[in-house]
């Protein structure tokens, strides 16, 4: 990204804050700092300019969001959380960090997962700057032990996370194949790993393999639902309909 880029329908506070990423920490002056692949990134909106070294493909913001709320149904629920957090985008992020985070996320809050996250790149990661590590590559975590994982705070999770990194360090994992599939085998795919069911499969396609039509229900989008008319779909792009749901059933606090 240019040290200053124009955006319309974006948000970045609400993006980044919404419950799909956990790198990101919120600094002075309205700046966001996080580590995507292998870059530091540090940046703030200030109106209609984004400034800092991000990357608008990570943004979406080569996407138009007014075309995609035009799919959602018209839905009260729906709308009015369109209308609060409009700007609010789907990131793209990396597959492999997006699977680990979400395995991570069993019976956890964000800011746990954070700290889980965290752990694990301070411990397996490579430097990048004083006290910021990249997120370990899969083979790096294959070779850890289950103790090691579990001193991350992962808990019980641990085996997943440890298959998981087996799986993609063999080849075993296609993320490029994952992305042409059709949704319902890219989801089987994917819960053919340990740990992995559909919620934390339709996250991985979502925030990070592109399938905008997969739509994670956890108890918060179980709640949301329950205040949508009986039998409503949520259309080709409901993943992005879903993250709108989530952040406003947050919001709500319960």
């Amino acid at each position: 990204m240019t040290p200053h880029i124009r955006v319309s329908d974006f948000n970045l506070a609400l993006t980044l804050e919404s419950g799909q990423a956990f790198r990101w920490r919120r600094e002075a002056d309205g700046w966001y700092a996080g580590v995507v692949g292998q870059r530091l990134i540090r940046v703030r909106q200030v109106g209609d300019r984004i400034e800092g070294n991000g990357d608008p493909h990570y943004f979406s913001l080569d996407r138009s969001l007014p075309e995609i709320v035009a799919t959602f149904p018209p839905e009260p629920t729906l709308a009015t959380a369109v209308r609060r957090y409009w700007g609010l985008r789907v990131l793209r992020q990396d597959p492999w960090e997006t699977l680990v985070s979400f395995l991570s996320s069993s019976a956890k809050q964000i800011v746990q997962i954070r700290q889980i996250v965290e752990a694990l790149a301070r411990r397996f990661g490579e430097p990048l700057a004083e006290s910021v590590y990249t997120f370990p590559e899969p083979a790096v975590l294959a070779r850890a032990t289950e103790d090691e994982l579990r001193a991350c705070r992962l808990g019980f999770r641990a085996p997943y996370v440890l298959a998981a990194a087996r799986a993609v360090a063999e080849g075993r994992v296609d993320w490029d194949l994952l992305r042409r599939m059709e949704l319902a085998r890219a989801r089987e795919t994917l819960m053919v790993l340990p740990g992995v069911g559909r919620k934390i499969a339709d996250c991985v396609l979502l925030f990070s393999c592109g399938h905008d039509a997969a739509c994670p229900i956890d108890v918060w989008m179980q709640r949301a639902m329950q205040r949508l008319r009986r039998g409503v779909s949520l259309g080709p792009y409901a993943g992005w309909a879903q993250q709108y749901l989530f952040h406003a059933e947050r919001m709500r606090g319960g």
